[in-house]
């Protein structure tokens, strides 16, 4: 045994750290505290992305087309004699000034003007382009849009939910999802996004009242469980002592478990928040409570220390006695 153990420290000695031990630590120590934060602003700006391509560009896309029927002002082009097109950068019609775009088509002197004091980027050149901007900046400008688009698309969601509630929504969103779950590729995609919108969105049922570690699926292996109730009072009464309804999430979809009764006596009070254990499952135990961290410096000087070591008794065995 002793021979076993010198030789294990024997290896251990013999493991040397290389030069570029401390740059690899210090570099994977800034990715660990530099991802998650850009990783954080990539997902929002991605997601406001393409909010704005599928959701804002449409609608203002529709309001550009409504407005370009209703304002009088705005028209494609200014029709002049066919011998002055293209030519004059002024001209007049009807009483009113028009201004030629690099297209050579003629638009009113007054939206030109108000284009050019605020062109915005791309520069606009043309004279749908200068017209289009004209209605940005009468019609659409940001500070009224976004609000306005943000509250309508929140608005919809609201529909939508009141939609699904009720039973013929929640009847048309059940044919939906079964037209859904039979087409080959698409099911596949629908379900892992719908796992984690699921996971995200969904308000929980099921209230945990706190975290207990259990030993499962065998003894000396422990796994996390969150206490849901307590059980059955026919299986209380069989146990002689009380239950406790466990939830056993599995890793790392946490929405996918099962449940389980076990003795009260049986489990490990955990000292985290139902949040913290949802991450150490969806991590698959890689990132842990900062209360429940072991530190290593500690727990060697713990090992090597000599009062420690005299408060270890080994059970005597047969052998020894005799």
């Amino acid at each position: 045994m002793s021979e076993n153990s010198s030789s294990g420290k024997d290896s251990k000695k013999k493991k040397k750290k290389g030069p570029f031990h401390p740059v690899r630590t210090a570099i994977f120590r800034g990715m660990g505290v530099a991802l998650p934060p850009l990783f954080t602003i990539i997902i929002i700006c991605w997601l406001a992305m393409m909010t704005n391509q599928y959701l804002f560009e449409p609608v203002t896309s529709g309001i550009k087309t409504i407005v370009q029927h209703a304002d009088p002002k705005v028209k494609t082009a200014a029709y002049f004699p066919e011998a002055d097109q293209g030519k004059a950068e002024i001209g007049h019609k009807d009483g009113v000034m028009y201004r030629r775009a690099d297209d050579g088509k003629y638009i009113s002197s007054e939206i030109y003007e108000m284009v050019m004091t605020n062109p915005g980027e791309p520069h606009p050149k043309t004279a749908d382009q200068i017209y289009n901007r004209y209605i940005e900046i009468k019609y659409l400008p940001w500070y009224i849009t976004i609000p306005s688009l943000t509250a309508l698309l929140f608005l919809i969601l609201y529909l939508l939910g009141k939609f699904i509630a009720a039973g013929l929504g929640r009847l048309s969103w059940g044919v939906f999802e079964r037209v859904v779950h039979r087409l080959p590729l698409v099911r596949v995609v629908y379900s892992s996004v719908k796992q984690i919108t699921d996971f995200l969105f969904s308000e929980r049922d099921i209230e945990y009242t706190r975290v207990v570690a259990i030993e499962y699926p065998r003894k000396g292996i422990f796994s996390l469980g969150f206490v849901t109730g307590e059980s059955m009072l026919d299986i209380r009464s069989a146990a002689n002592e009380p239950v406790l309804s466990v939830l056993m999430p599995t890793s790392p979809m946490p929405m996918t478990g099962f449940t389980v009764t076990i003795r009260q006596s049986e489990t490990v009070d955990l000292d985290i928040t139902v949040d913290q254990a949802i991450q150490f499952i969806v991590s698959c135990g890689v990132v842990v409570p900062p209360q429940q961290l072991i530190s290593m410096a500690s727990d060697k000087d713990a090992i090597a220390s000599p009062d420690l070591q005299e408060d270890i008794v080994v059970p005597a065995t047969g052998e020894s006695e005799a």
